[in-house]
């Protein structure tokens, strides 16, 4: 292997360093992305990461930043590897290129093009302006995956949606009449949790929280604060006072869409409790219209949003061709023909046509598995 070959083998090995520091922040960066950054330096013996930093709860400080604030002086001639195009513009803080340039960095390698418009490319031409070689698009759909709930709400309006059930080796989602069943053992359950914690926000519809009761936190041992926002969906305000959806409201809100004829006196019992109630336009079924509390998350700078049921919430989501990712835990066990199906024909399947989804993984979760697809269309459209 020849020093070309040797340079191009690191820089990919940094920059996916970067984007998996980054991601582990997924779902506590908002409204920011979650981008990871890697200060390397080679002074003749092998590269050497001197800083590192992710972006951190809120936003800021940025990953840059902190890399840079770590490396300190040895960041001067060495390369900086990102995740994502480092900012041009002032905000709560000063941009990042400036401080790249400021630190003396030599060489950026960065996966992506910010599509901001506040940053477009900017950062990426200002530090070329300052003489710094700059590469962009290596491991580019990796970095895509990695921040795609702040690309999906920049470039179309809405937050990135991952689709997430757990169904029985037939295809169920419950019992007879919709009875509430454990379907998946406690490795899949910690999985689940771990999924909420790396979204910005969770959403169900009134069945589901009418027939679990269920509270939406990430109960982990540690990660309490990584619980997102919970969204439900309650046309007519059915939630009674008393669920454990409002136990955790305001301290973990809890934003709950409804009809625009739904009864204030209701409204007035939720927002008493600590929720909010945000009243939007019906779909044709008379729901609340799924495209229009998507639009309203967005705006709310929320860029992930996890879907964890029930059925007709799953058939909507996959209706309006919103579900960007697909999580699918499957029992080795079968809960019979009167059970409740997670969706109509063709079900599951339609998964695992190549011109829909994608599968990414297929993995253990103690006697079950978990697997991961994504939408099959362009990373980057």
């Amino acid at each position: 292997m020849g020093p070309a070959d040797s340079d191009s083998v690191n820089d990919a090995r940094f920059l996916a360093a970067a984007i998996r520091l980054g991601s582990r922040w997924r779902g506590d960066a908002g409204p920011n992305p979650a981008v990871g950054a890697l200060v390397v330096r080679d002074d003749g013996d092998g590269p050497v990461v001197v800083g590192r930093g992710a972006t951190a709860r809120g936003g800021r400080p940025h990953a840059e930043t902190i890399a840079l604030q770590e490396a300190g002086e040895t960041a001067r001639g060495a390369t900086l590897y990102v995740s994502l195009e480092p900012c041009s513009h002032w905000g709560r803080t000063p941009p990042c290129s400036g401080r790249i340039v400021e630190a003396g960095i030599a060489r950026v390698v960065s996966a992506l093009d910010d599509p901001d418009p506040r940053v477009g490319g900017r950062g990426h031409a200002m530090m070329r302006e300052a003489g710094i070689e700059v590469s962009v698009g290596l491991l580019a759909d990796e970095a895509e995956r990695a921040n795609r709930g702040f690309l999906t709400r920049i470039r179309h309006g809405r937050p990135a949606v991952t689709l997430k059930m757990a169904v029985s080796a037939d295809g169920m989602i419950a019992g007879a009449n919709g009875r509430t069943v454990a379907i998946t053992g406690a490795d899949a359950l910690a999985s689940s949790h771990m999924l909420r914690a790396s979204h910005d926000a969770i959403l169900i519809g009134i069945g589901t929280a009418l027939a679990d009761d269920p509270r939406l936190t990430c109960r982990l041992p540690g990660m309490a604060d990584r619980s997102p926002v919970r969204v439900l969906l309650d046309g007519t305000l059915r939630l009674p006072p008393q669920a454990r959806l409002l136990e955790g409201a305001p301290g973990v809100p809890l934003i709950v869409f409804a009809r625009p004829d739904a009864s204030p006196e209701a409204e007035a019992r939720l927002a008493a409790r600590g929720a909010e109630v945000r009243r939007v336009a019906c779909d044709a079924a008379g729901h609340p219209d799924l495209r229009e509390v998507l639009r309203t998350l967005a705006e709310r700078e929320l860029g992930r949003v996890l879907v964890e049921g029930g059925a007709a919430v799953y058939r909507s989501v996959l209706a309006a061709e919103v579900a960007d990712e697909v999580v699918v835990f499957r029992s080795p066990d079968a809960l019979g023909a009167d059970g409740m199906a997670a969706l109509a024909p063709p079900g599951l399947a339609q998964f695992e046509e190549v011109a829909k989804y994608r599968r990414l993984s297929t993995s253990a979760r103690g006697r079950d598995l978990m697997t991961h697809y994504e939408r099959a269309v362009s990373l980057q459209e």
